[in-house]
């Protein structure tokens, strides 16, 4: 049994948990590392994009100690979510948050950091592996599925003469952080156009078009 499958266990005093159709997304989970030193890195780019979304809804974040996580909420109940744990153990503060909210994988989106696309590329999946991705892998143990909705943000691959570590842990430079605001534009297009009219049509949307 997952961690998640222990959490979803009910007792008889727990509510029922509520039919908002299938695949209706209701969770944003944007996957980085908390603490300044991790600011503006490429490993935050899950970070930035759920800020730039709570910021366009004039949402305040709140620290959930309970969750792991720093959550906001908008008026129509989706919450955006940045794990507190370090982005090996993004899977325990997204299970506590589902748990909370009484979400199935298939309701949560994650946005991430992805070393496999170029600088600039975006691409919404519907599950898949974790591709080498520490956060990704602890959500896969954690949920014990491979089956959530994630969105792909490009970092481009390690240089040939660095590693990967100082290339996710590195902040881009001036003209990258220039081109990235021009991508979490589209991002954040891209989200709330999954949150309307659902993760088939973001796929069609704006996979084709990147």
């Amino acid at each position: 049994m997952s961690f998640l499958d222990r959490l979803l266990s009910r007792t008889e005093s727990d509510p029922a948990p509520v039919d908002d159709g299938p695949a209706r997304i209701r969770l944003v989970v944007g996957l980085g590392n908390p603490g300044p030193e991790y600011e503006g890195t490429r490993h935050n780019i899950g970070f930035d994009l759920v800020d730039r979304l709570a910021r366009e809804r004039c949402l305040k974040w709140e620290k959930e100690h309970k969750f792991r996580s720093k959550t906001a909420t908008g008026r129509d109940g989706i919450v955006f979510a940045k794990p507190l744990t370090f982005m090996n153990l993004s899977g325990n503060a997204a299970a506590r948050l589902m748990r909370q909210h009484r979400l199935t994988p298939d309701q949560m989106l994650v946005v991430y950091d992805d070393t496999a696309l170029p600088p600039g590329g975006l691409r919404f999946r519907a599950g898949g592996s974790a591709g080498g991705h520490n956060g990704i892998k602890s959500l896969i143990e954690y949920l014990g599925t491979e089956a959530f909705p994630r969105l792909r943000l490009g970092i481009g691959p390690a240089p040939s003469d660095g590693g990967l570590v100082d290339h996710v842990l590195g902040r881009f430079s001036e003209g990258e952080r220039a081109e990235m605001e021009k991508v979490l534009e589209i991002a954040a297009e891209g989200v709330n156009y999954a949150l309307s009219s659902g993760l088939d049509a973001a796929m069609n949307r704006f996979n084709r078009r990147n």
